[in-house]
């Protein structure tokens, strides 16, 4: 038995070692980018050995050679432009650069607000779009609007772009859901509200869905209560920040912050 859970722990712990390396494996298309955590080691030069962060400007700072720019490039590509910057210096005659990928940190994308998981989630291609970051973060909640913006840079310049989530799986919805880029930050407010109370069922704060009325407002709160008619008086902010009473028709647009009071029944 001692031997059979010694085996069994080496096994546990084999598997797990082995998925953590897998964790840390970059995609083979994986771009190095700000924020990056890297280790550069030269094969027989043990004094090479640097631990290093993608800086804001796409380099590195390393022995002998100074600032070395590598963002943007796939790590085969950053270990070739080490390894000739050494060579070029006269430093060493064909050296072999290894590059390992400590920690990503450039390559991601941060989603926040009224979502399932907030939080930042690598960008693994340069292939996915907000529906699939939605998705990712486990799509918006119910206190969430339907609209995400996304901003970040484009070409050296902010970029912002606010987005109709339905939108994204209509047939022409497709100039909409946008490729994201590392850095990228996509925002869900929370969805506008409208508070219902008197001689409703169930009175309270709640979600205003897309062109929403009067009617359906009613019958979100479940409708008027054994004394409740369907004759409600509507407070709603004007324009120059004053409340305005008026009784509204059962076909007009609930707006954000409206009040809505269900009046008794006469009879």
């Amino acid at each position: 038995m001692p031997n059979l859970f010694r085996n069994t722990i080496a096994l546990v712990l084999s598997a797990l070692t082995a998925a953590a390396t897998l964790a840390a494996t970059p995609p083979p298309d994986y771009k190095l980018a700000a924020g990056d955590s890297i280790k550069v080691q030269v094969y027989q030069s043990p004094d090479l050995t640097v631990e290093a962060r993608v800086s804001e400007d796409g380099t590195i700072s390393y022995p002998l050679v100074g600032s070395v720019a590598i963002g943007g490039m796939s790590i085969p590509q950053a270990e070739k432009k080490v390894a000739r910057a050494l060579e070029q210096g006269k430093y060493l005659k064909q050296p072999q650069v290894n590059i390992v990928l400590l920690q990503v940190r450039g390559n991601q994308v941060s989603v926040l607000g009224e979502v399932q998981r907030p939080g930042r989630f690598p960008l693994e291609t340069m292939t996915v779009r907000v529906s699939d970051m939605l998705a990712t973060a486990g799509g918006i909640n119910p206190q969430g609007a339907d609209q995400v913006l996304v901003s970040g840079t484009r070409n050296g310049q902010p970029y912002r772009k606010a987005i109709d989530v339905p939108s994204l799986f209509r047939p022409d919805g497709a100039n909409d859901d946008v490729l994201l880029a590392p850095g990228d930050t996509l925002y869900v407010t929370k969805a506008p509200t409208f508070y219902i109370y008197g001689a409703a069922q169930r009175p309270g704060t709640y979600k205003i869905e897309r062109g929403m009325t009067m009617q359906q407002a009613l019958a979100v709160a479940g409708g008027p209560n054994a004394r409740g008619s369907e004759h409600m008086r509507l407070d709603r902010k004007g324009p120059d920040g004053h409340v305005q009473q008026v009784e509204p028709r059962m076909t007009d647009v609930v707006q954000p912050g409206d009040v809505l009071f269900v009046k008794e029944s006469l009879f």
